[in-house]
């Protein structure tokens, strides 16, 4: 391991930027005017993220080249009996890879954000939250210890409450803000007791130590080591919108677009993901915790992938998508198969990247309109739009040989296969894979093709986005094609194509072990891959034959009955939630903290003594008549009081 002083300035690039963006905001703020534009705030947002881009790659392809890894300690952070803690960074193969696709899709929002916020008037404000997130997620990724992390992790719950809530004179957007914010922090405190739980166990926080402590074979409470992983988890639900944890992320779609795609597709909601790849120590030693964490990743596949199905606003889709493909992720992790969890999330941040930055371009050319069943023949508008979108779809879809059939193959795959996988939970992925491909092609069919739906007014005024928002959409898509070609499983590749993703994450994580593959003849193997391809058709076919030819006007959902109704309010978990969780909580507030404890106990006792003092001021008051004769005759019974008390005692 070998130091770089490099390191730093790939962290603090972005907070530079953030920082320089925060004071013009000030000076345009005082000034009243706007002294610096939107558009030099948005290159210094841009030059910064992009710089840290560039470092990564200098870092990692010249410095790292013939090295394990790099490291940096900046300063130590605490020291106290027991406990050392220092401001420390590591980039290894695992934080390589997830540095790679942070800074590198975060650069490519930045751009477009150039062009997509145009006119906002607090467009400064926004570049400065925007560099702060990739701020925060760097420092998450980079981290050496858990405490640096969690500094990271809480850094982007705050951008995210920010962002989320960046237009907060709407009161429905503040509340998403506030909504990710608290239930977020439900899944901090589940992350913390697990790092309590680490340290009693281990006396160290550092991640390495950590992982190697439980793969070295120490004696362990078997059932400790369990719940602690059991409890970062919760932390990973929180952050990466897991059952039961997942209910903020489809209503962060209040923030900017381009905010959607950062969130989704390159910093938060994949923190729970690396999270786990990073104490895979830890979690091939706690089984029970890895089983937890493969059904919630099969049933939250299938359960967002379902609500998905029947919703109409593009983003929303997109937002359930996105639960969707994250509990892919954590189907590989509870199967053991990191390298693949990590696969995925970077293959998705590329569709998922462009899918987001083309519904952007949607509703800009749409001027503002979110709601597809207004929308329809858009392709001929925004024909660079449509492509670009149409080439993520069929990667998310996982059409071969675009780069989502590669990663999402290989989880079902190992789901399939590993000893720690299931059958059931297969089938659970598989069906929501069949899903997934269905509302993708549903979104396609009813945004870009068919007849329009366009009002008059708005279709006069349909046009393409301009080079700073298209330019970004054409690199993603290019991405979603062939970024999953690193990937190309040995089956298919054999020596001739190297699975290189897998030759190079396998060191980081694998060196603590992994779960082995129950062995299944090749025609299998290639008999499950085909069936992957085939659900990919399926769901386009029915999504085809049901939308390519629409007259009739979509369905109002208020007329929605059965599994449509359900689905459409989502199973009505936000409404479970608040009657059975948050009214109780606020009766409780009210009627036992507030009323009884705030006004009874504590005001009472600060009134009561208030009131007190002042009695005996009053009483005090009474001897204060201004009468010297009276004083002086006070001060001679007081002498003859003190005369009397020396002469007995």
């Amino acid at each position: 391991m070998q130091e770089s002083n490099l390191i730093i300035y790939i962290i603090l690039l972005p907070l530079i930027g953030a920082i320089l963006n925060g004071l013009i905001a000030v000076i345009n703020a005082r000034r009243k005017k706007e002294l610096y534009g939107e558009r030099f705030a948005g290159i210094i947002a841009f030059t910064m993220v992009f710089g840290s881009f560039l470092l990564s790659l200098y870092v990692i392809f010249v410095q790292m080249a013939d090295k394990e890894s790099l490291s940096l300690i900046f300063y130590r952070w605490m020291q106290i009996p027991g406990l050392e803690v220092d401001v420390a960074f590591l980039i290894d193969h695992l934080s390589a890879v997830m540095l790679l696709v942070v800074t590198g899709v975060s650069a490519i929002i930045h751009f477009y954000s150039i062009g997509y916020i145009h006119g906002d008037e607090s467009s400064v404000r926004y570049f400065s939250y925007l560099n702060l997130f990739v701020f925060a997620m760097v420092l998450l990724i980079l981290g050496d210890s858990a405490p640096v992390m969690f500094v990271g992790w809480e850094g982007v719950g705050l951008c995210s409450y920010l962002l989320i809530g960046f237009w907060y004179g709407d009161d429905a957007k503040a509340a998403a803000g506030k909504k990710a914010f608290i239930t977020n922090r439900i899944g901090d405190f589940g992350f913390l007791l697990g790092l309590f739980l680490l340290f009693s166990m281990v006396g160290s926080l550092k991640i390495e130590t950590i992982n190697q402590f439980f793969h070295s074979g120490n004696a362990i409470d078997f059932r400790l080591v369990n719940i602690a992983a059991i409890c970062l988890f919760i932390g990973a639900t929180g952050k990466s919108a897991q059952i039961p944890l997942y209910v903020w992320l489809p209503d962060a779609m209040a923030g900017p677009t381009p905010v959607s795609a950062l969130i989704h597709a390159a910093t938060m909601v994949t923190a729970g993901v690396y999270m786990i790849a990073r104490f895979s120590g830890l979690f091939l030693a706690a089984p029970i915790a890895l089983n937890i964490v493969l059904w919630v990743g099969g049933l939250t596949a299938l359960f967002a992938a379902t609500i998905a199905l029947v919703q109409n606003d593009i983003k929303k889709v997109l937002a359930y998508s996105t639960v969707s493909q994250l509990g892919f992720m954590f189907m590989a992790m509870g199967a053991g198969a990191f390298v693949i969890g990590i696969f995925h999330l970077m293959t998705h941040a590329f569709f998922k990247a462009c899918l987001f930055l083309g519904s952007g371009s949607v509703i800009h050319a749409m001027h503002g309109e979110q709601d597809i069943r207004k929308m329809g023949g858009l392709k001929k508008y925004t024909p660079v739009t449509y492509w670009t979108f149409l080439l993520a779809t069929l990667a998310i879809a996982g059409f071969p040989p675009f780069a989502g059939f590669f990663s999402k193959d290989e989880i079902l795959w190992n789901v399939f296969a590993s000893s720690q996988g299931s059958k059931i939970v297969w089938i659970l992925g598989a069906t929501a894979a069949l899903g997934t491909a269905f509302y993708m092609f549903r979104l396609v069919y009813l945004t870009f093709l068919g007849e329009s739906r366009v009002d008059e007014h708005t279709k006069k005024h349909l046009h393409e986005s301009p080079k700073s928002m298209t330019v970004p959409l054409m690199i993603l898509a290019g991405l979603s094609l062939v970024g999953g070609w690193i990937g190309i499983p040995e089956l298919l590749g054999g020596h001739t194509i190297p699975n290189y993703f897998h030759h190079w994450l396998a060191p980081a994580v694998q060196k603590y072990g992994k779960i082995e593959l129950h062995h299944y003849s090749h025609t299998v193997e290639y008999g499950l891959m085909a069936l992957s391809g085939v659900i990919a058709l399926a769901g386009f076919a029915f999504a085809h034959a049901r939308y390519r030819r629409l007259k009739e006007p979509l369905a109002d959902p208020s007329t929605y009955t059965g599994i449509n109704k359900l689905l459409w309010n989502k199973y009505w978990v936000d409404e479970i939630y608040e009657k059975l969780i948050i009214n109780p909580l606020v009766q409780l507030s009210d009627k036992i903290f507030l009323r009884f404890m705030d006004k009874g106990v504590i005001d009472g006792i600060a009134d009561g003594s208030a009131n007190n003092w002042q009695r005996a001021a009053r009483i005090g008051s009474l001897l204060q008549t201004g009468n010297i004769q009276l004083y002086a005759f006070y001060i001679l019974i007081g002498v003859a009081a003190l005369i009397g008390f020396v002469l007995i005692f």
